[in-house]
């Protein structure tokens, strides 16, 4: 699980310089990803020839949130950071949101062509276009593939490949708009630090 984590956190860089490039294509997506504020849906996650099931919900910009069906663990966004939240131990891993794959999608705004995104190729058939991405001046830590269907036009999934070639595809199913979450929706209730010298540290 904390592979997939890692993954997020260090995806995003090109291996072909010679790629087609579809600028009508991008300009689709960023128009696309500006449109959307809020999306709930349900997500299937394979790493390694395995599969987990949960449920997926974001808000811009800056939050995320994904609960894992069959493991006491969620993935949580607050607009600053992305924790991996281990609910069996009680305890989180930090890394900076907008060194992930989430943190690109819910930006205030998403600009895919002069910020510091690279898409370095497009592909497209009858029912879908895919992006791949990088982060400029991160050369080697990876990259990120976006997939959207066209008609009607939404994201459809993921897929993230690390620095050491281990890759993660998450595909989302019934997505739909969603602005009016719970308060509080996308923060962790509690957590305990590990490694205090007097004992574990709790704090809302």
């Amino acid at each position: 699980m904390k592979r997939f984590l890692i993954a997020c956190a260090c995806a995003l860089i090109a291996n072909s310089a010679f790629a087609a490039v579809d600028g009508a294509l991008i300009a689709r997506a960023e128009k696309y990803l500006n449109s959307v504020t809020g999306l709930t849906g349900n997500f299937v996650q394979t790493n390694n020839g395995e599969k987990e099931q949960g449920t997926f919900s974001m808000l811009r910009p800056g939050r995320v949130r994904l609960d894992y069906k069959n493991m006491p663990v969620q993935l949580m966004a607050d607009g600053a950071d992305l924790y991996f939240y281990d609910k069996s131990l009680d305890q989180i891993t930090t890394v900076p949101l907008t060194s992930t794959p989430a943190g690109i999608l819910v930006r205030k705004k998403i600009d895919l062509q002069n910020a510091d995104i690279n898409v370095v190729e497009t592909n497209t058939d009858d029912k879908t276009f895919t992006l791949k991405l990088n982060l400029k001046n991160q050369e080697g830590l990876g990259y990120m593939s976006v997939v959207f269907d066209k008609h009607p036009m939404k994201l459809k999934s993921w897929s993230v490949v690390d620095a050491t070639s281990a890759k993660t595809d998450v595909v989302f199913n019934d997505l739909k708009t969603k602005t009016d979450f719970k308060k509080n929706y996308f923060q962790l209730s509690r957590h305990k630090t590990a490694g205090t010298n007097d004992g574990d540290d709790f704090y809302d």
